[in-house]
């Protein structure tokens, strides 16, 4: 968190690579603990230098309607207070704003603007409890909140009954509120609420005496174990546990009725792991809710699981495609680890013959060498595929014998011959400042190859960053790139600062979803003005009409994102064109 209120003045690469890694792990690893004012903080922090004109927009939208949020607040809480306090209960009930990355997130998942985004706050009601009539207070205030406002059904949020495994408890709600507006009410107690803000510090005061071990115990008993067990490279660990420990999470039931908590998208046999690893191993089906169900299937909240198993059954390489809990994925890889032994054990005799015959030992030098030839990863991969007779040594003879030691032969080099290559797919350019590590995009004395990513389809003008990939050379995503988190979080050594040169002559792909009224001659008015005055090229366009309302996707060849906003803009000023927004185009 201090590095993310002091990255002012810091690189902008660095900026983008700390963002990344703070929105990729150690903000929702801040949430699963109970921390949600650094949480929040630390989304809001990472959003203003990812993407900086969104934050700097909401932020001064938030402050334009402070006032009126404020007066309707006001309203809202006036007949809730009288209530409440004719019950003798004590209490404090405010109003408080949602965070600006939760306001742009739902601003994307509902495709809405900023003035159609209802809940951009929410009311919290503190109650003063007993801990023996905290469930009772709670669900009286929820009483009186639905006896003033109707409330959402689908909406209600019962933690009291089970709390997540963070400790945070609550009740919430969402009410239809005055001028027809759905208010989010959060009803805690005073204990409640201070876990709520304190998290980790918080869950261990008020543990103190307290016998049973809660569900934050046993997530925090279950990190424990990862970390002392894991043994796969960094990067495969990270994803791990990430899905595994910051996910959100899904409540099932075994047969018995005991709860479980698993991560959102466990399966069958994520389930079957948790409950042992023995039960795990030898599971072949499962019944869900009574209907009998493939391993692979996906459990959701509320689903009661009995877990089939056969003694002939044992984990395959197949089953780490579709199981995402640590614990399952540690116990199958173990399980094939100690397989492959086995047989790698026929391979280590095999060679062991071969080395003999030509005076080597058969040392871990010789087996590091061996394996570095054939490109393989380890010794123990090595023996395996001898085994399993993928290898089968004849390149052997080719080897020069030392004393006990071999050596590889040293691959011939072929010339390459040379040839132009006309990929449209990628363009050239050159490393104009290496002090700066500073790539600019389509000048004439371009060197190096790039590829514009097909996840996010940057255009010039777009904040875009290069990525050097292992296969594909270098290529350019855009900041706000669905897959840019994860890239710069994970592998921030491999990215590469970038800039656009002016280039007029070269065109870039992208699209426009444009909502409005529908109306005669809807299609004329967008070619007309697209093609006509703007003498923008149309590459596609397709148009749905229902109810009065059209939806135009349209694929636009523009040369920068100066000529794209110039566009929308134009678009947004016909008469019955209510949204344009662009997307990426396949």
């Amino acid at each position: 968190l201090h590095n993310m209120r002091t990255m002012d003045s810091m690189k902008r690469e660095k900026q983008l690579k700390i963002s990344s890694e703070t929105v990729y792990v150690y903000a929702p690893l801040a949430h699963r603990m109970g921390l949600y004012s650094i949480k929040t903080e630390m989304e809001d922090l990472a959003m203003k230098y990812m993407e900086a004109d969104t934050y700097k927009y909401i932020a001064q939208k938030l402050q334009e309607t402070k006032r009126e949020r404020t007066r309707y607040i006001n309203d809202f809480i006036r007949p809730l207070k009288a209530n409440l306090e004719a019950t003798g209960l004590t209490f404090d009930i405010y109003g408080r704003p949602k965070s600006i990355h939760s306001i742009w997130n739902k601003i994307k998942k509902k495709g809405v603007s900023f003035e159609e985004v209802y809940d951009l706050f929410a009311i919290r009601i503190i109650v003063d409890s007993p801990a023996a009539r905290e469930k009772e207070d709670c669900w009286k205030v929820y009483s009186i909140i639905t006896d003033a406002y109707n409330p959402s059904p689908e909406r209600l949020r019962d933690w009291l009954s089970n709390p997540k495994s963070n400790g945070y408890e609550a009740l919430h709600t969402t009410v239809m509120g005055p001028q027809g507006k759905w208010v989010e009410v959060q009803i805690r107690t005073k204990r409640m609420n201070e876990i709520a803000e304190k998290g980790l510090a918080a869950h261990w005061k008020y543990k103190e005496g307290a016998s049973e071990e809660s569900r934050f115990d046993q997530w925090f008993h279950q990190i424990r174990e990862a970390l002392s067990t894991q043994d796969s490279s960094s990067l495969d660990f990270l994803q791990d546990f990430k899905t595994s420990f910051l996910a959100e999470e899904i409540y099932v039931y075994t047969p018995k009725g005991d709860v479980k908590m698993l991560p959102i998208g466990a399966t069958a046999l994520d389930f079957a792991f948790s409950v042992h690893t023995a039960v795990g191993s030898k599971c072949i089906g499962a019944k869900v809710n009574h209907k009998l169900v493939p391993i692979s299937y996906k459990l959701r909240s509320g689903d009661q699981i009995e877990i089939i198993t056969s003694a002939k059954q044992k984990p395959n390489q197949e089953w780490l495609n579709f199981v995402v809990t640590s614990k399952a994925k540690t116990k199958i890889k173990d399980t094939l680890k100690e397989e492959k032994r086995n047989i790698a054990d026929e391979g280590k005799y095999i060679l062991q013959r071969k080395l003999e015959g030509m005076g080597a030992a058969m040392s871990q030098s010789n087996l590091e060498e061996l394996a570095s030839f054939y490109k393989l990863n380890s010794s123990l991969d090595l023996l395996y595929e001898i085994a399993i007779k993928k290898i089968d040594l004849k390149e052997l003879k080719e080897f020069t014998v030392y004393g006990d030691k071999i050596q590889a032969p040293k691959p011939v080099k072929i010339p390459e011959e040379k040839h132009e290559t006309h990929d449209p797919n990628h363009r050239p350019v050159s490393k104009k400042d290496k002090e700066a590590e500073l790539i600019i995009f389509g000048e004439s004395s371009d060197k190096i190859m790039y590829t514009l990513a097909n996840c996010c389809k940057p255009i010039p003008g777009d904040d875009v960053f290069g990525f050097v990939t292992t296969g594909e050379g270098l290529k350019i995503h855009r900041t706000t790139c669905p897959n840019a988190t994860r890239l710069m979080a994970n592998y921030g050594h491999r990215v590469v600062k970038t800039k656009w040169a002016k280039n007029k002559e070269i065109s870039f792909l992208t699209g426009l979803k444009i909502v409005g009224l529908d109306d005669v001659g809807v299609i004329h008015k967008l070619t007309n003005l697209i093609s006509g005055e703007m003498r923008v090229n149309i590459s596609a366009m397709t148009i749905e009409a229902k109810d009065g309302i059209f939806e135009g996707n349209v694929k636009v060849f523009v040369h920068d994102k100066e000529e794209l906003e110039n566009l929308v803009n134009q678009l947004l000023g016909l008469p019955g064109i209510e949204r344009v927004d662009r997307y990426d185009t396949e």
